[in-house]
């Protein structure tokens, strides 16, 4: 009796250890779910975010799920990702409603090349004279972006690692390719409260619609290469060019609620991370199993499913 009461004791614990398991585990998402939630709507896409603070002198100046960064210095500011030309009004109102000037924006950096990251670089740079900076590898992409027909500026080619110094900031280019030849990924520090963090905005490792892995070994050696590039870094504020990469929208509400910093948070990173890798791992499985996808069309600027 007392043997039966310690088996059926060992099973429920069992059940319960698997119970809190599955309840901790991270949704696995397919790539054309992760591009959904990422990209959203055009409504999403187009409507103005609180701009807010995010860590020392780091500022979020974008959309509901285009992402845009301000970092500030008394030399003048940096900005990360211009997001699409029809979102520049927006941009400028979040930067001014946080008290800076627009015209005060020295250098444009991106995420990748894609439009609805870097379409706007063009008109910004007219707006306020600023150099246009962009890793190598994305710049034949970037120069088939040309919103009205403009051409897209590049005033200054990086490579793997460089540094990008304005004030007393430095930001490091990483390459993490894949989702684009020349995705970067940008890491700098910024303090706070005394304290020195490490900030990190994730270019993107999404697998882009249509995008034949079983096919292409280089691409696929691509998303290990930026993969592994990003398992190597130490993160405390992670960020990304889609605000759904770093749960933006929740941070936003526990920061107006008061308490600690929410975006100072690794574990979002690591998770993030995980959810990325297994996705591409995943549909490269499913590649090798049903074969590479259907090649798809474009859509302005960004091609259909690009992130």
């Amino acid at each position: 009796m007392r043997f039966q009461k310690r088996i059926t004791l060992l099973a429920l614990a069992c059940l319960s250890a698997s119970i809190l398991l599955a309840r901790q585990a991270p949704r696995v998402w397919t790539v054309s779910e992760l591009f959904t939630r990422n990209v959203g709507t055009t409504e999403q896409q187009n409507k103005q975010f609180p701009p807010h603070k995010i860590v020392g002198n780091v500022y979020y100046v974008g959309t509901e799920t285009l992402a845009s960064f301000l970092v500030t210095t008394p030399q003048g500011h940096i900005i990360i990702n211009t997001d699409y030309e029809r979102n520049n009004a927006v941009i400028r109102d979040s930067v001014t409603k946080l008290g800076f000037k627009f015209e005060d924006i020295k250098i444009i950096l991106g995420s990748h090349a894609h439009g609805d990251h870097m379409e706007g670089d063009a008109l910004i740079k007219q707006q306020t004279g600023a150099q246009v900076m962009a890793m190598a590898e994305d710049v034949p992409a970037l120069q088939g972006i040309r919103p009205g027909g403009k051409e897209h500026p590049v005033d200054r080619i990086l490579h793997d690692g460089d540094q990008v110094k304005l004030g007393d900031m430095t930001l490091t280019a990483l390459l993490t390719p894949g989702h684009t030849n020349g995705c970067t990924t940008w890491t700098f520090k910024v303090q706070e409260g005394g304290r020195t963090y490490d900030v990190l905005i994730i270019g993107s490792m999404g697998v882009n619609a249509g995008t034949n892995l079983v096919g292409d070994p280089a691409k696929v050696a691509q998303y290990r290469q930026g993969f592994k590039v990003l398992h190597a870094q130490k993160v405390d504020v992670p960020l990304g060019s889609h605000p759904a990469m770093y749960l933006m929208t929740e941070k936003y509400a526990k920061l107006a609620a008061g308490g600690p910093n929410p975006f100072i948070d690794a574990k979002v990173f690591q998770d993030e991370l995980t959810i990325q890798e297994t996705a591409f791992n995943n549909e490269l499985k499913r590649q090798e199993t049903e074969g590479p996808p259907a090649a798809r069309g474009g859509r302005g600027g960004a091609p259909r499913g690009q992130q």
